[in-house]
């Protein structure tokens, strides 16, 4: 073997060693915290992982609701995390048969609290933690100028309540419309949390490569917190299925430009949308038809009460003629 080959060995094995060297310490999975097919080993138990609920787990997907009404599911990692830098990745996927109307959504968590049921897409109000809305569904109510399906953030100390019939625009942190529902073609979301930046990212264009939906700075998050993911539907429905669920740590090895220890602090964000008044559903106003209609009853009801009336009237007569007689 000729010393030029012997060099180019050489140096495809340093190549290799150094990509597979950043591979290992910038994109490291963490399995404990990840999902991936096949998701059963032994019976119908998922390692690490507990589901309630309407979830199904099958070999393709494990499916939260299905496309019927009220049903509320919800998986949550048993493993608290203990890495300050992540990013998660969801490869997800909602359809069903509504074409006009459909919901709820779903929603990605980190939270305090696993395994509780609750209104806010299968899990309890008053949180604490952070939250990532796939809100499939608009109630039309409120002040907000996007259209749904939309992504949004919201990070909550146990104090906040999500008010649901506003679509939660009145304490989120920032989001983004984004249609992933019925496509054929795969979906993801990423969640990414470093060095207090959350940056949310998709890949729901089939390009396979991710674009931002938003990112907010000044939010700090405690460690040892859970995820978990959650889906309802009520008089709409859809399917909610979950695909993978995959932790990088984003921690490097020896890096001790934050030492806080943030197993005790309170989740908080510097930074939310503009706050904006709470403004009350304005009816709108009757049809043509439907006043006729409420004259026409009206009517009713006065000529009802006219002839009870003149009934009374003319027995009240006729007793007072026999008093006389």
């Amino acid at each position: 073997m000729s010393k030029f080959n012997i060099f180019l060995i050489q140096t495809c094995f340093i190549v290799i060693s150094v990509v597979h060297a950043e591979w290992n310490t910038n994109d490291f999975m963490k399995r404990e915290h990840s999902l991936i097919k096949p998701y059963h080993s032994v019976g119908i138990a998922i390692p690490n992982w507990d589901f309630m609920g309407s979830t199904m787990v099958t070999h393709n997907h494990v499916r939260l609701t299905k496309d019927e009404q009220s049903q509320n599911g919800a998986l949550w990692n048993s493993a608290p995390v203990q890495v300050k830098n992540w990013e998660l990745q969801v490869h997800f996927k909602v359809h069903g048969r509504g074409k006009e109307l459909f919901g709820d959504g779903m929603a990605i968590w980190y939270a305090k609290e696993r395994m509780k049921s609750g209104e806010v897409f299968g899990y309890t109000d008053f949180f604490s933690g952070l939250a990532i809305f796939l809100d499939t569904y608009s109630n039309h109510n409120g002040e907000h100028n996007h259209q749904h399906p939309y992504i949004s953030g919201m990070v909550n100390n146990g104090s906040l309540h999500y008010d649901h019939d506003r679509d939660g625009t009145h304490t989120q942190l920032a989001g983004c419309e984004a249609k992933f529902r019925n496509l054929d073609h795969d979906t993801h979301i990423a969640i990414r949390y470093q060095d207090d930046v959350l940056t949310v990212l998709t890949d729901i264009e089939n390009k396979a490569a991710w674009k931002e939906c938003f990112v907010v700075k000044g939010i700090r998050l405690p460690t040892g917190y859970y995820f978990g993911v959650s889906a309802a539907t009520g008089d709409l429905s859809d399917n909610h299925d979950i695909l993978s669920i995959r932790l990088y740590e984003l921690d490097l090895p020896g890096d001790t430009k934050d030492d806080e220890d943030r197993s005790q602090i309170m989740p908080s964000a510097s930074f939310y949308e503009p706050s904006r008044e709470r403004i009350e559903d304005v009816k709108p106003a009757m049809s043509g038809v439907k006043t006729f209609l409420l004259m026409l009853l009206v009517a009713i009801v006065l000529i009802v009460l006219g002839v009870f009336g003149i009934m009374m009237y003319q027995k009240h007569q006729e007793n007072a003629r026999k008093r006389f007689y």
